[in-house]
């Protein structure tokens, strides 16, 4: 970047692109979209850090990446061939065609209309017309969606953004997918694989998280479940990591960690863990979501439908996964919920995910190079698998 740059390089990319990260959650979803720039050597890619309030740990994320990165105050002062982003923080300032995506599993999320006469009324994240234009102004050149449904909801939400929305489908549905043929290796790497079938513990953040609601659950798994017969391993909401800190949640956790609780580190790839799940509890958040899509049980021990967009795929699961109770065992709920699973039960979860299964790669590389104006790579591009889980030292 600058007046020497073109002294310095190496290569002259015939393209630049921005990759906007403004958390690790969106960072995690746009290093699917980074990918499918493999191999492409006209095309340089470029990260820097968007405005966020859960922006903490994003400057491990990029450093663990090794990724060209550079400061907010120069990516808004530059021009990009393109920008991808996954949130909309700041976006507007950035001079560059910008794809919008989701970072979650499609837009679950109701929240508050801010401004206008209609301030109070519940909006749906996302597709919201306070994200996606300002000052009048539409910001994203096209916006993402995984489902075609989705363009329903924006329709009634922001109907300006309707003629650059794009259906392309959902790259954590579609790696899922192709990872379950890997579940054997990933239980061994989480500790299981041994006869211990496999719980994973899903939270998202906020007060009506799994984490906030039931902290005594990780206790009572880890009394209930016998040792010889369970291993528990739990992922938590970079958001939670991002606004309490290493320390604390480690801390926090201590006890459940000497126990044997297994705890995913937040640049762990969390998709590995669900498909390898012989069971998932957790609540309204994306990764209990993308759990339907196993074809294994999964049980909610928080939900909050109140924040739901009713039509979205989380409420669809609130409707039909069985609820964690305190009125029985955790191994009878446990075994209870396998016998009763059926593997479709969770099946119009999984439809309401994605409307493109299996596509994401070729739809999202598809838009990308019409965007930069270039021929695509003459190669298909590939779903790989999730990468090998790891846990947290320790645990």
């Amino acid at each position: 970047m600058g007046p020497d740059a073109d002294r310095l390089t190496t290569r002259a990319a015939a393209r630049t692109v921005l990759l906007v990260v403004h958390t690790v959650t969106s960072g995690q979803r746009l290093l699917d979209a980074a990918r499918l720039l493999e191999d492409d050597l006209r095309v340089q890619t470029v990260f820097t850090q968007g405005p966020d309030v859960f922006g903490a740990g994003v400057p491990e994320f990029l450093a663990r990446l090794g990724a060209v990165t550079i400061s907010w105050e120069q990516a808004v002062s530059a021009r990009f061939d393109l920008a991808i982003a996954a949130s909309d923080g700041g976006t507007h300032e950035i001079h560059a065609p910008l794809i919008m995506m989701p970072h979650g599993a499609g837009f679950n999320k109701l929240v508050l209309r801010g401004a206008g006469r209609a301030a109070g009324s519940r909006m749906v994240y996302g597709l919201d017309s306070q994200r996606l234009v300002h000052d009048g102004a539409l910001v994203p050149s096209a916006l993402t969606l995984a489902h075609r449904d989705d363009r329903a909801t924006l329709a009634r939400t922001c109907p300006a953004a309707l003629p650059v929305a794009e259906v392309v489908g959902d790259p954590a549905y579609d790696t899922l997918r192709v990872s379950l043929d890997r579940r054997a290796s990933y239980q061994v790497a989480l500790g299981a694989g041994d006869g211990r079938r496999l719980v994973v513990v899903a939270s998202t953040w906020g007060r009506n998280s799994l984490f906030a609601r039931r902290p005594e659950l990780w206790s009572r798994l880890l009394d209930e479940l016998p040792a010889d017969e369970f291993r528990i391993v739990t992922t938590l909401h970079p958001a939670i990591w991002s606004t309490h800190g290493l320390w604390n949640i480690r801390t926090w956790m201590a006890g459940y960690l000497r126990r044997g609780l297994g705890l995913l580190p937040v640049e762990a790839d969390w998709r590995a863990a669900i498909a390898a799940a012989d069971w998932v509890i957790g609540d309204h958040g994306s990764v209990t979501v993308y759990g339907a899509v196993t074809g294994n049980p999964v049980l909610l021990g928080s939900f909050s439908a109140a924040d739901l967009d009713p039509a979205s795929p989380a409420a669809l699961l609130g409707e039909a996964a069985p609820r964690v109770t305190g009125r029985s065992g955790l191994r009878r709920q446990l075994l209870q919920a396998a016998e009763n699973h059926r593997p479709d039960l969770y099946a119009p979860v999984a439809r309401r995910i994605t409307s493109e299964p299996g596509q994401f790669h070729r739809n999202m590389r598809r838009l990308i190079y019409r965007m930069l104006k270039l021929r695509q790579p003459a190669a298909v591009p590939t779903v790989f698998p999730a990468e090998p889980p790891r846990l947290c030292p320790g645990a």
